[in-house]
């Protein structure tokens, strides 16, 4: 599958994002579906999410690159676990460029190799991706720009709705 990228500028300076994005500790509070995070260390660690219909799973990754300040990739740990039926491979790429001293561009890439039957369902990942990948930007712009937790419900939706117009998100 092609790799899916989402880009937006966040109103907060480019530490402020970095030192969010590059702590997996800080995942629970940005990245959608993760409840907590467990063994983290800054090369790996466990996401405990739970899905749609309320079961817990867990899913490790590790750190494959940093640049810091710049760039971050990870990479999911798909072997033995239930993620293995339908995936070969994922990374997750984070760039950012600041913009200035109070902005920060932001770009999340997902890429993903998909096995056995999920291959065939390659534009629902990829709608999926972006959904996951436009939620994770919510999320972020949230928390770096120090809004509080009813906010992020309130508004999220709105929000997302009018900056992925305003930005032109492009479709990658």
């Amino acid at each position: 599958m092609r790799p899916v990228a989402r880009t937006r500028t966040i109103r907060a300076g480019s530490r402020t994002v970095w030192e969010l994005v590059s702590n997996p500790e800080h995942l629970p509070r940005w990245w959608p579906g993760v409840q907590r995070v467990e063994d983290a260390s800054r090369s790996s660690w466990t996401n405990v999410l739970r899905s749609p219909r309320g079961r817990v799973v867990r899913a490790d990754f590790t750190r494959v690159d940093a640049e810091p300040g710049r760039r971050l990739v990870w990479r999911q740990e798909v072997e033995e676990t239930p993620f293995e039926r339908f995936l070969n491979a994922a990374t997750t790429e984070i760039t950012l460029a600041p913009q200035g001293s109070q902005a920060t561009r932001v770009e999340l890439c997902l890429t993903q190799r998909l096995r056995g039957i999920g291959r065939l369902g390659g534009l629902l990942a990829r709608r999926a991706a972006r959904r996951q990948l436009d939620e994770a930007l919510d999320g972020l712009a949230y928390v770096s720009e120090g809004r509080t937790e009813s906010s992020v419900s309130d508004g999220r939706a709105e929000s997302a709705a009018s900056e992925a117009s305003a930005e032109g998100g492009d479709g990658r």
